[in-house]
């Protein structure tokens, strides 16, 4: 299955990137605009080492201001990987699981590129000649605006146990990422844009 996605995605000319499950503060934090005292810390509770500034990563973002500190620009890239979060297992959530972060960054890049790729993945990876995608409003800190985006039940028409009987299943958080966290990569925000994304693998 990620392999699939990796094919799909290099296709569209991403790079496929990998960066360290033991990840620092700054990287998973400070760098996607989360400093010390940020609200949105409290959302994730995470698993701190004991190496004071050490913690598992908490998502797969944490890769993008590696990439922006290393690569050259525009960056096209995408990482499936594990992530930890210690929270209660249940069902649908575990202390680690697998998560996909993609972005891309370059100059006048829009939502509409967001949009257009997305819509393209999801088409691929479910074999489809058409499907409805909508977009709702999204709060993360790491990108501005930021933005759910919902696909249409490629299992059902009416409703079933996967959609939740809505007839739509939310599959990409995401957004315009935020100028603060360009320039922690090192990038001017006044001369390039980018995108980025998340998904599930496995919840």
């Amino acid at each position: 299955f990620i392999k699939e996605i990796e094919d799909i995605f290099i296709s569209l000319g991403y790079e496929i990137l990998n960066s360290p499950e033991v990840e620092t503060d700054f990287y998973n934090f400070t760098a996607l605009n989360c400093p010390q005292d940020h609200p949105a810390r409290d959302m994730q509770d995470t698993f701190w080492l004991e190496q004071e500034g050490l913690l598992l990563r908490t998502h797969t973002s944490a890769l993008q201001v590696r990439a922006m500190q290393t690569k050259t620009l525009p960056i096209a890239a995408i990482q499936p990987g594990r992530v930890f979060r210690n929270e209660a297992v249940d069902a649908s959530h575990d202390f680690m699981f697998m998560q996909c972060e993609g972005f891309l960054i370059d100059e006048g890049v829009t939502l509409s590129h967001l949009f257009g790729t997305v819509h393209t993945f999801l088409k691929s990876l479910l074999k489809k000649d058409s499907l409805d995608i909508r977009v709702r409003p999204g709060y993360f800190p790491f990108v501005e605006p930021g933005v759910e985006i919902d696909m249409r039940c490629p299992f059902c028409a009416q409703g079933c146990s996967v959609c939740k009987r809505t007839t739509w299943i939310e599959v990409f958080p995401a957004g315009m990422i935020h100028p603060n966290v360009l320039r922690a990569g090192g990038i001017d925000p006044e001369k390039y844009s980018g995108f980025a994304f998340g998904f599930g693998l496995t919840r």
